[in-house]
């Protein structure tokens, strides 16, 4: 049983050892993850917002107000803020200074400068902004009113503190009748990306691991690996160990990365290594077919490249299931990674349990085994022509 995994470790050091798969093995995916949540992706909060100028009551106040209404609120320099803004690091900008600082603590109207980007976030976060204000101005026109009458300021602001507690706030919910933005609502920004990503790396980077089958058959190491006291059942499987270490390495580490950098939600972790490993199991299995039917490793690698992305954008990996059309939808299930997006979104979206995500597996599991037989008995008879 020591020869399956003495193989498998060989094929999982050659992997490691070509210099490509540092980038895009360890450093594309996570790009590539950017790019499909500044996309796709939801938002953490209801708005990005820079305030700059002078600390003060309003700038106390102001950002208590936004902060309540759902922004992520930052502070920086006024010109940190400008190119904040500029580059779409930020949705909004705020320019306080001493004039409206001063003019709100004298009850009287204050100016505030706003610079907005042109993201889509951009006019939410404004409105958010524009609320807080109306709502800071209310506060403060109410204050004055009481002063004007002869009541102390301590006391009024105290008689509106208790009323603001004796009357409770209107609530506005929300609901979203498009069926597309409930679906991809409760989303984190890279939530989306990362879980396609892991499913199209996995598959593209053990399938262009074909390519090592074909370079051992025409350099001699099978024939010689069967030459040592090994049988073929023993070096079929220590080769599908390879590539199925190499499909769960590549997986494992798109999932902690993201998790650890983006701060990406896989629902249950366990289920989802789960779904890892029998995804991986369909990809070792397409990889052995391949590496077994081709004799020519530039020919097997152009091969790999173009299968894995055009299977991986038909299953979903580039453009959400969720935007195809109905047609387009029910043809991408033929590819794997159709059902393990669906079951990434079952985790993910609806905190599925094992039951949720069962067919799903169930589909994969039958496509591994499939594919893992075609390519065992292809694997046996590339090596019999090739001694």
């Amino acid at each position: 049983m020591r020869a399956p995994f003495a193989i498998a470790g060989t094929e999982l050091r050659r992997f490691m050892r070509d210099r490509s798969n540092i980038f895009f093995v360890l450093i594309f995916p996570l790009l590539l993850v950017v790019v499909i949540g500044l996309q796709f992706g939801g938002e953490g909060s209801s708005g990005r917002i820079v305030l700059s100028g002078t600390e003060g009551e309003l700038r106390t106040a102001l950002t208590a107000e936004l902060e309540d209404g759902g922004a992520a609120v930052t502070e920086a320099g006024p010109e940190a803020m400008r190119q904040q803004v500029a580059r779409g690091r930020a949705d909004v900008g705020l320019l306080l200074d001493d004039a409206a600082e001063q003019a709100f603590s004298a009850g009287e109207p204050a100016e505030i400068e706003m610079i907005s980007a042109s993201g889509a976030g951009s006019q939410a976060a404004s409105q958010l902004v524009r609320t807080a204000l109306q709502g800071l101005s209310l506060e403060r026109a109410q204050l004055t009113a009481l002063t004007d009458v002869g009541v102390p300021a301590a006391d009024a602001g105290a008689a509106l503190d208790a009323a603001r507690q004796d009357v409770a706030p209107i609530e506005l919910s929300v609901v979203d009748v498009d069926e597309i933005a409930q679906e991809l609502g409760g989303l984190g920004r890279f939530d989306l990306g990362a879980a396609t990503m892991l499913l199209m790396f996995v598959f593209l980077s053990t399938l262009g691991s074909a390519v090592t089958l074909i370079q051992s058959r025409r350099l001699g190491v099978q024939g010689r690996v069967l030459a040592a006291p090994v049988s073929g059942a023993q070096a079929i499987t220590g080769q599908l160990l390879g590539r199925w270490v190499i499909a769960s390495f590549q997986g494992a580490y798109i999932m902690v990365a993201s998790m650890l950098i983006f701060d990406v939600d896989f629902g249950n972790i366990g289920l989802a290594l789960l779904l890892l490993l029998v995804f991986g199991a369909v990809a070792t299995g397409a990889a052995m077919l391949l590496g077994s039917v081709m004799d020519h490793e530039g020919a097997a690698n152009g091969l790999a490249v173009g299968l894995g992305l055009v299977l991986g954008a038909l299953g979903g990996c580039m453009f959400p299931l969720e935007l195809f059309p109905d047609t387009l939808r029910t043809v991408a299930h033929v590819t794997p990674h159709a059902w393990g997006y669906e079951a990434f979104a079952e985790l993910q979206r609806h905190s599925g349990g094992l039951m949720d995500i069962a067919p799903y597996l169930a589909v994969l599991a039958a496509m591994a085994l499939l594919l893992i037989g075609f390519g065992a008995w292809a694997l046996r008879r590339s090596v019999a022509r090739a001694m």
